[in-house]
């Protein structure tokens, strides 16, 4: 009887010793704010900066060039079309906005990973578009393996509920052909929430097709699986290749941040009231340009500011001027109705350095703040977009868990007043016996998983790492730890099918 009790209780043991050291696939869900979000513009201010953008679509109006189609569709819906030229009354682009939803669901393959975007609710995805890499070896350009590599990391990362898209741009694969390889390894890598391509109109319907090999034709045709990004070719230009990339995802009822790409100084005023008019002037006429190609698309208000240093060019980024601007646009999207775009971890520092860190951070929190609906870039920016950071990726997805942890607000339940502590320890106790610690220590404060908060004693014992190792070696335990995620082998099959087809069909092109 002792020994089957022994045996019970090693038995135990060994299966909680087991469970700690298990590899966990956890990723919290997306963010449903409970703070308010800082109101930074009185109404007189959003008003006389709505009327400025109106004035802007009617007197100066935008350019829709090499897009006759688009011209047409404008010239219908009672726009003045000169040339390339569009003027848009006041009122249309508002009310052509109207059809755009409020709120939409982004599928996951994995139906526990949806991501709602709109209202109250934050969704966090990965840094976009560098050609670069960094990592232990330094700077180079991004190969295909590393964009594997920041997938199954993404994946891995808790408090990251998005795969992104262009994680980093692949230079060692054909340009017409690794958005297929992109895709593919978004879809088998992770069963995240991703983005598709936006490079070419074509590349956009392979995107749509892949999905539809992924989800379904049906389900697709009934639901949003893609979240991509639409820049806007600053000021009040809306190049082809883009609009192109529109329209296919319109159509498909896939889902586009449409969104200005604007440097202060260069690519729109230097005043925060200037910047936010154009800003504003851009996305009424994309918005308006997306429920023109199919009401009801849904779609996102973006808003990338950064400002520029007036001795080098070079743009700036955590800047007062930017949050200023955030603050301004998120509350000018919830008048408009729209899902908010923006934020992210940026930064103009070369390597992840402090001030990597204090840049990122005032960008991380203005976004919160500031009622941001899905941020780009939350994790491993560096360079002013031009690197993705392995290290930086790590650090930064590891402080989004404060961002959650911010975002749930005071609780101030029973629980949360702790009334029965105060009364059991009472004057010169101290609390860490009390039965209120012992039932809340695990979840009472957020915790990082990169940082080091060890004496200083062991922290010197243990080589006395900076933040940078500490993220080098997460990075390599992520990487080794990693187990990709189920799929259907016949729909693995089928992708990898189309992908040769497409592959095969066309010659390699490099630009």
């Amino acid at each position: 009887m002792a020994e089957a009790a022994t045996r019970r209780r090693g038995g135990g043991g060994a299966a909680r010793r087991a469970e700690r050291t298990a590899v966990r696939i956890e990723t919290a869900r997306f963010i449903e704010r409970n703070i308010p979000n800082l109101e930074l513009l009185n109404e007189e201010a959003l008003q006389i900066i709505e009327a400025n953008a109106e004035t802007v679509l009617e007197e100066i109006g935008v350019n829709f060039p090499e897009n006759p189609e688009a011209l047409e569709l404008w010239r219908n819906a009672g726009a003045i079309v000169e040339g390339e030229r569009v003027r848009l009354p006041k009122g249309l682009a508002r009310k052509l906005c109207a059809t755009a939803p409020a709120r939409f669901t982004q599928h996951a393959r994995n139906p526990e990973r949806n991501v709602e975007i709109g209202g109250k609710s934050l969704v966090l995805a990965p840094v976009y578009g560098p050609p670069f890499v960094r990592d232990e070896g330094g700077r180079r350009y991004a190969t295909m393996e590393d964009f594997r590599k920041f997938v199954k990391l993404g994946y891995m990362s808790k408090w990251l509920h998005h795969s992104g898209g262009t994680v980093c741009e692949p230079t060692d694969v054909p340009v017409n052909k690794r958005h297929l390889d992109m895709l593919h390894a978004h879809m088998t890598l992770s069963d995240k929430p991703f983005m598709g391509s936006v490079t070419e109109p074509s590349r956009a319907q392979d995107s749509v097709e892949m999905c539809e090999i992924l989800f379904g034709k049906e389900f697709v045709a009934e639901n949003t699986v893609m979240t991509s990004l639409i820049n806007i070719n600053s000021p009040l230009t809306f190049d082809d290749v883009m609009m192109g990339a529109l329209e296919v995802y319109a159509r498909a009822n896939q889902a586009c941040i449409i969104s200005p790409f604007i440097v202060g100084g260069a690519m729109a005023p230097v005043s925060v009231a200037g910047t936010l008019t154009q800003v504003l002037a851009e996305v009424l006429a994309g918005v308006a340009y997306s429920q023109l190609v199919r009401p009801g698309a849904p779609v996102i208000f973006g808003a990338f500011v950064t400002s520029i240093d007036m001795n080098s060019g070079a743009p700036t980024f955590g800047t007062p001027e930017a949050s200023q601007i955030l603050y301004g646009a998120g509350q000018l999207a919830r008048r408009l109705g729209l899902p908010f775009r923006s934020g992210g971890g940026l930064c103009g520092s070369k390597l992840p350095d402090a001030q990597a860190a204090y840049e990122s951070a005032n960008t991380l929190n203005a976004a919160l703040l500031g009622g941001v609906n899905f941020m780009l870039h939350a994790c491993g920016w560096l360079e002013g977009g031009l690197v993705a950071s392995f290290e930086k990726f790590v650090l930064d997805a590891d402080q989004l868990g404060a961002l959650h942890k911010m975002a749930a607000g005071v609780a101030i339940d029973e629980n949360g007043q702790a009334m029965d502590a105060l009364r059991e320890v009472g004057p010169g106790g101290h609390f860490l016996g009390c039965a209120h610690t012992q039932a809340n220590f695990k979840d009472a404060f957020w915790r990082t998983e990169v940082l080091d908060y060890k004496p200083f004693e062991t922290w010197d014992e243990e080589g006395a790492r900076d933040s940078r190792t500490l993220a080098s070696l997460r990075v390599q335990k992520m990487l080794d730890t990693y187990q990709q995620p189920a799929l259907d082998p016949a729909i693995a099959e089928a992708l990898a099918a189309y992908i040769r087809q497409k592959k095969e069909s066309m010659a390699d092109a490099f630009m």
